[in-house]
């Protein structure tokens, strides 16, 4: 309780401020005038203690995996295994159907992946997003998603490696799901 009244006692400077109003709920109120969402996205990724690559060709993410999972054993979401083997797996890989530059987070949809548990199992996970499907905003990213159609009945929001306070607030890493994350945009040259 010592710490909420602490916090609360600070907050009290911004208590007379005008709150900034999103007129546009799909477009972010922080636009980013010296970076594109790409870059956004990297930053914000890392910022959450995630990994980042901007790679422009499939070669190029062959050889981002390669160094990543290099004598590991990897589980891919298009040709998963048995569920129950999957704990014995070290990488799951799969793509991400969307990315939400703001805040870092990647979109995996249940209906393009074959099985989700290749994200979420595995104590490492790399994701490989194409550039063109990040969004700044979670509204721009829904509107995406929406346009194909009907919305899938589960959709996954990854933002950085599993993490977890207790009730003593001590910060854990990886409990409920990849104790590190790697995405690997792919960014076209045209």
């Amino acid at each position: 309780m010592r710490s909420i009244r602490a916090h609360l006692a600070a907050s009290a400077l911004h208590d007379g401020r005008e709150p900034r109003i999103n007129t546009n709920p799909c477009k972010s109120v922080f636009p980013s005038a010296d970076a594109s969402v790409v870059e956004e996205f990297k930053r914000n990724v890392e910022a959450v203690d995630g990994h980042c690559f901007i790679v422009h060709n499939d070669a190029e993410v062959g050889e981002v995996v390669k160094r990543i999972a290099e004598g590991k054993r990897i589980a891919v979401s298009s040709e998963p295994p048995p569920t129950k083997d999957l704990f014995d797996f070290d990488v799951g890989i799969t793509t991400a159907q969307a990315a939400i530059a703001e805040t870092g987070t990647l979109v995996l949809d249940s209906a393009a992946e074959r099985n989700r548990l290749v994200s979420l199992v595995p104590p490492i996970h790399i994701a490989i997003l194409d550039a063109s499907r990040i969004y700044a905003t979670l509204g721009e990213t829904l509107e995406a998603l929406q346009a194909g159609g009907e919305v899938s009945p589960a959709i996954t929001f990854i933002t950085g490696p599993s993490r977890t306070a207790d009730i003593e607030l001590t910060l854990t890493i990886g409990v409920h799901g990849p104790q590190e994350l790697y995405v690997i945009v792919i960014q076209s040259n045209g």
